[in-house]
């Protein structure tokens, strides 16, 4: 697929790779995520930049994807890896610059590559000049208006105006200081104390935000994925916590106002010839709560983030499978899968473990895992979802099979771990910049001369280079890349309905449209596939005929005839 972005910014070149007709891309798209700090160093400073992903573009055009999207690029201090913006409308110099983003977004286009960047609504750093005016200003201000400064409780205001607890673990609130010296008022932040919470009753908060998109639509960015999508508004009343909140009771997560929020940025989204498309982060349990972010004038899609959390285990993924197409159904909106990002424990390492399940809560230092099993089961995972119905999103080193990194305490800088004491090892251990050479002092991330990555690639990755996995026919490289191959040109992976098939209770089976089947065993001994006139492709080698466990087959199969007891068909 190619880029649809706009006439006035690119070069014919890649104005004529605009497929103007395709504008529901995002329904099956492949959209490979971009960890710029981790990806490439194409500076030599050890740290990755624009220049380096520019680089790399014709591997990922071979890869085979159709979206790249951006974790936060924009300047920062870098509290919470870039989700601590200081100014959206540029890119952090360690990265390069808004003419290095505006290339790089058309040298893609001309490559048939999207591009999507992320934008976070719930708040901003402490360094943005939007909160160093409200510092300023001081108590009853209209710059404070714009976020929730709010008095403390007791004698001396010496108590926190709430008892809502961090995203990231710890208090929600900070107390200022007055220009005299003495303790003034709290502001509310959900994350870390770098990261204040925008006030989004205030007309200039939303308005900033209707223009940020503009400014990177007109650039030719195809679209946004919005950040903890379910937060930025508040009940102004500052309750306590209810113990079970129902639905819409929460003070600050999923309130019902949040949705005139979205359609307003549908709105702007769609203003353009090829209308830009809105990927939301969407953490909610309650099915039609979830659904009602995708309705036709709100987000086009939003991230399932059930089944990559789920275990390897036939029954839970076969169920989250079933759950996420049954809530995007009634607002016919395409669901999307997910192994992994940037927060989320890496597939090779966690589905190795004996609890191969994910929750943040759950993270802790020197977890066993058994890398060879989960190497397998990650590339069996990678054929299934693969072949299920909607868009594919690929953490940048998935694709290369990397295992998680536990990194030396005095390396890591992750608030996770910080403010959990000590105990979650956080997430920079996915973060590990890739390795693109066998040899080097930083695997081909920076050039010959340059500085150490800024965190430590293990030894080990050596073997898992791009380099060594594009010599290597069995590599999981080659299977990404046929398996996206496949995705792209088999009509029945791109708009055929999912059936369930039977075959056992350790199986995950299933026909897409009239003449594909994706079978995984997730059993601990071989299961028989079902009939079929050809392999497509497998995530391990057949054994008698047999698929082995922790495999995946791709099958050729017969047309239904009309009549079985064991299929039931999902639109």
């Amino acid at each position: 697929m190619r880029s649809d972005v706009d006439s006035d910014v690119l070069s014919p070149a890649a104005v004529a790779a605009t497929p103007g007709a395709d504008l529901d891309w995002w329904r099956t798209a492949v959209i490979y995520q971009v960890y710029v700090r981790s990806f490439a160093d194409g500076d030599g400073d050890g740290t990755g930049d624009l220049a380096g992903v520019r680089s790399r573009l014709p591997y990922l055009a071979s890869l085979g994807v159709d979206a790249l999207w951006f974790n936060p690029w924009y300047p920062s201090p870098l509290a919470d890896g870039g989700y601590d913006v200081s100014d959206y409308r540029d890119i952090h110099p360690m990265f390069g610059s808004l003419a290095d983003a505006e290339v790089l977004i058309e040298e893609a286009a001309e490559l048939g590559i999207r591009t999507i960047i992320d934008i976070v609504p719930n708040h901003v750093s402490a360094d943005h000049p939007w909160f160093r005016a409200a510092l300023e200003a001081g108590p009853g201000s209209p710059e404070r208006e714009r976020f929730w400064f709010r008095p403390g409780g007791g004698e001396a205001g010496e108590q926190m105006p709430t008892d809502w607890v961090s995203s990231f673990q710890g208090p929600t609130w900070t107390r200022t200081s007055n220009p005299d010296g003495t303790p003034g008022e709290w502001y509310l932040h959900l994350f870390t104390p770098e990261q204040p919470d925008l006030n989004w009753n205030h007309p200039d908060v939303r308005r900033e935000h209707e223009d940020v998109l503009r400014f990177w639509f007109d650039r030719g960015v195809a679209g946004v994925r919005i950040d903890s999508a379910a937060l930025p508004i508040k009940d102004a009343r500052f309750p306590a916590l209810p113990d079970s909140p129902g639905p819409g009771e929460h003070p600050h997560v999923d309130r019902d106002e949040i949705h005139d929020i979205y359609r307003a940025w549908r709105a702007v989204a769609d203003t353009y010839e090829q209308p830009r498309v809105l990927v939301g982060e969407v953490w909610l349990e309650d099915a039609a709560r979830f659904a009602r972010y995708l309705r036709p004038d709100e987000m086009h899609t939003a991230f399932n983030f059930d089944f990559m959390t789920q275990p390897w285990d036939a029954a839970a993924m076969r169920a989250s499978i079933s759950r996420t197409l049954a809530e995007h159904a009634p607002v016919g909106a395409p669901a999307t899968w997910v192994l992994s990002n940037h927060d989320i424990t890496r597939p090779v390492t966690r589905y190795g473990r004996e609890d191969s399940g994910f929750a943040f809560d759950r993270k802790r230092f020197g977890m066993p895992t058994d890398v060879e099993r989960g190497t397998r089961r990650a590339r069996a995972a990678a054929l299934l979802t693969a072949a299920l119905p909607g868009s594919l999103y690929i953490y940048q080193g998935d694709e290369l099979g990397l295992p998680e990194v536990e990194l030396p305490v005095e390396l890591i800088e992750d608030p996770m771990h910080f403010r959990s004491g000590g105990v979650d090892p956080g997430r920079d251990g996915c973060r590990v910049p890739l390795p693109w050479e066998r040899a080097g002092a930083s695997l081909g991330f920076g050039t010959d001369d340059a500085r150490s990555p800024w965190l430590p690639q293990p030894g080990t990755w050596a073997a898992l280079s791009v380099a060594a996995q594009e010599a290597d026919p069995a590599s999981m490289l080659h299977l990404y890349r046929a398996a996206l191959a496949h995705r792209r040109s088999d009509a029945d992976l791109r708009a055929g309905a999912l059936t369930w098939l039977d075959l056992g209770d350790h199986a995950i089976a299933f026909r897409r449209g009239d003449a594909f089947a994706s079978v995984t065993n997730l059993g601990e001994g071989p299961i028989a596939l079902p009939a079929h006139h050809s392999v497509h492709l497998t995530s391990s080698p057949l054994a008698d005929g047999m698929l082995p466990p922790d495999s995946t087959a791709w099958l050729a199969i017969e047309p239904p005839s009309g009549e079985s007891a064991t299929r039931r068909t999902t639109k």
